[in-house]
């Protein structure tokens, strides 16, 4: 009955309780980081609440609370607050420690070949909609940083994203093996890692990428307005 809330109060807790260590700050990016939070969460609601409707996934009623909001479980609407507030704190934690930003100058093409990559699965798989959907928005995303926006801390978000896929693939598994989630594999490729449909993997690289772009937006206009003063 407590699976899932479980599961989402421990990823939370250790980024929660050292978020007011001075070197890092994240309680001082708090602000940033709901805004961008609010706005994502906002888009992969509409997304999960379509999706569940049309069957591409389900929840059980057996590891989750029983409260519903818009037929998702209460858990899966803490998910979208959770899991960026764990990987974000990873994200700063890096950034603190590693300084030397030369140490990954080919970023921009690994956002290109992933971008180029994800497209290509798209436009295969266009007849599974968790897969289309999810490497079709990747796709246009990564893109996007590869062509346009060129932006050094991509480096910092792979290796970040990299370590949280260890903690992702405790987390996933149990929500998988469960299963707490249950997917229509008619929809997806069908290849799992051990319990977890693969698109999870890329689907949690978007939810966190985009977390991380309208973050960073928003922390550079902060300190455009301060360096206005």
């Amino acid at each position: 009955m407590f699976t899932y809330l479980i599961l989402n109060l421990l990823t939370i807790s250790v980024p929660l309780i050292r978020s007011f260590e001075p070197k890092i700050n994240y309680v001082g990016k708090w602000k940033q980081f709901f805004i961008a939070n609010s706005i994502v969460a906002a888009f992969f609601i509409i997304w999960d609440v379509w999706f569940t409707k049309l069957g591409v996934w389900s929840f059980s009623y057996d590891y989750t609370l029983g409260f519903r909001i818009l037929g998702l479980p209460f858990e899966e609407w803490l998910f979208f607050i959770a899991i960026p507030f764990a990987c974000v704190f990873i994200y700063l934690v890096l950034q603190y420690f590693v300084k030397e930003k030369s140490w990954f100058k080919n970023h921009q093409w690994v956002s290109i070949a992933l971008g180029l990559a994800s497209v290509v699965i798209a436009v295969v798989f266009y007849d599974r909609m968790y897969t289309t959907t999810t490497f079709s928005l990747l796709g246009v995303l990564l893109l996007l940083h590869g062509f346009v926006f060129k932006k050094a801390y991509m480096a910092y978000f792979y290796i970040g994203y990299a370590i949280a896929l260890i903690p992702f693939a405790i987390v996933n598994g149990i929500l998988t093996a469960k299963p707490v989630v249950m997917y229509n594999d008619a929809e997806n490729l069908g290849i799992r890692l051990h319990t977890i449909p693969v698109e999870d993997v890329f689907y949690g690289m978007l939810l966190i990428l985009l977390n991380v772009t309208i973050y960073e937006w928003l922390m550079s206009r902060k300190v455009s307005k301060l360096r206005a003063k």
